[in-house]
């Protein structure tokens, strides 16, 4: 059997700086954004969040009443950056941060390197069972850019060169240790075709 599962991208509210790890609330914007792109979604067996406030907020805009919260869906440890902006890293560690976005197992903020939470979700990924059906998750942009990466086989350092923009929907499609891709916008999510891997 294909396991079928749609990983949505947190919404993204613009009242607060861009802080690494930071779990602000959603605005009423980026809620607003959430609950119009509820209808498009398709219909699953199995809901996840990851636990972060923006995750929760971002499925409950989308009309989910329950979901299970997922600690592997988490977001990436930023250790000793969180809650800073990439200009304030930048301008007091600079070498660090050239090191975090070019070397995957590089963790110079003492929180999780690239390279471990690509692992991290892929394990996530190859451990659901195949009689799983239709997954949906609403996850962080890292996320997301991990589970690109796992279903294609990719070099980890690759993870930067996936763009997520919040709401969108990533689209994977497993079967016997095998993930296929199918990037989309949410909106575009429940009229595809279904495809077996």
């Amino acid at each position: 059997m294909t396991v079928r599962l749609t990983l949505v991208c947190a919404a993204a509210s613009t009242e607060h700086d861009v802080r690494f790890g930071a779990d602000t609330p959603l605005d009423e914007r980026a809620l607003r954004e959430a609950r119009a792109t509820a209808g498009a979604l398709p219909t699953a067996g199995a809901r996840y969040t990851a636990p972060s406030q923006r995750c929760r907020q971002t499925a409950r805009a989308l009309g989910w009443d329950t979901s299970a919260v997922e600690p592997a869906l988490r977001d990436m440890d930023m250790g000793g950056w969180r809650g800073r902006t990439l200009d304030e890293v930048a301008a007091d560690d600079g070498a660090g941060l050239a090191a975090w976005m070019s070397d995957p197992e590089a963790a110079p903020h003492g929180g999780e390197s690239v390279a471990r939470l690509c692992h991290r979700l892929a394990a996530w990924l190859d451990d659901l069972p195949t009689d799983t059906g239709r997954v949906l998750a609403v996850v962080e942009q890292a996320v997301a850019r991990a589970a690109v990466v796992h279903a294609l086989g990719a070099p980890q350092r690759s993870f930067w060169r996936v763009d997520v923009p919040p709401l969108s929907a990533c689209r994977l499609t497993g079967r016997n240790g095998r993930w296929n891709l199918r990037m989309g916008a949410v909106a575009g999510a429940a009229n595809e075709a279904d495809v077996d891997a």
